[in-house]
């Protein structure tokens, strides 16, 4: 989950974490994240999978990350891709610190504090493949349509955006059981006693080392309500009028998709 509807002060962008600091933060929101995505690893792979696969022949492929968060899903691109240029894009200063304190060394990752619910973010002209996970629900309809607009603009032919995220079916019977199913998902990997989002922000909170470098806005991870909710068919209608040829799902368990847009 990127802070795409953080609504704190943002004074101190040039805050630092150290790097062990950071790395272990990192680690305990991936497993915060897996209580809510229990195949989130999976997720992962098929989602590198379609980028490595439209961009199997470009020597140098830029790959935006949208609402990158922490750089979970950056740095497993450059793991799988190291030929590839990544840019991160997030508004959050914290989560972007992370990010910036944990990458490895060699990854060829830049990240970028943008606000994707605003103006201004799309600096580049032409792109090969966009990705997300777990962040563009939080933009209301609007913004989002918006973002596909701006993103089909720039990609190449035959370029993708990918996304990995929660999706509502509007049928409500099949909405509470892809709920269900995903419940007994997560249930049987173990994981839906782990950490959850606000006990993770309230932990970094207290954190005095951190407390030490942000403010407490920086690091509350404030977000609002539940985003937006939209359900698979309404963000294939949104991607087809934006200008995408082609949208299709190529992974679901429950309400979680990869959702793949070629331009």
């Amino acid at each position: 989950m990127g802070a795409l509807c953080y609504t704190g002060s943002r004074s101190r962008k040039g805050s630092a974490v150290d790097e062990k600091l950071a790395a272990g933060w990192v680690r305990r929101w991936d497993v915060q994240q897996e209580r809510y995505i229990a195949d989130r690893e999976e997720r992962f792979d098929v989602l590198i999978d379609v980028v490595e696969h439209v961009c199997r022949d470009i020597a140098e492929p830029l790959v935006l990350d949208l609402g990158c968060g922490p750089g979970s899903l950056s740095t497993r691109l450059a793991r799988r891709l190291p030929h590839a240029r990544v840019v991160g894009v997030d508004t959050d200063p914290f989560l972007l610190a992370l990010a910036r304190a944990s990458r490895p060394d060699d990854a060829n990752i830049e990240y970028v504090q943008a606000d994707l619910a605003g103006d201004g973010w799309l600096t580049w002209r032409t792109i090969d493949a966009a990705v997300s996970t777990t962040a563009l629900h939080w933009l209301k309809p609007d913004r989002l349509a918006d973002v596909y607009r701006r993103l089909a603009d720039v990609l190449r032919e035959g370029g993708a955006l990918v996304n990995g995220d929660h999706f509502y079916d509007e049928q409500p019977g099949i909405r509470d059981l892809a709920e269900a199913v995903k419940g007994r998902r997560a249930a049987r990997a173990g994981v839906e006693a782990n950490e959850d989002w606000k006990g993770w922000w309230a932990a970094v909170a207290a954190d005095p080392a951190l407390r030490a470098e942000f403010t407490a806005d920086e690091l509350s991870g404030v977000s609002t309500g539940y985003g937006n909710r939209l359900s698979p068919q309404e963000h294939t209608r949104l991607l087809r009028e934006a200008g995408f040829a082609e949208v299709a799902p190529v992974w679901q368990f429950g309400d979680d998709f990869v959702l793949t847009a070629l331009r």
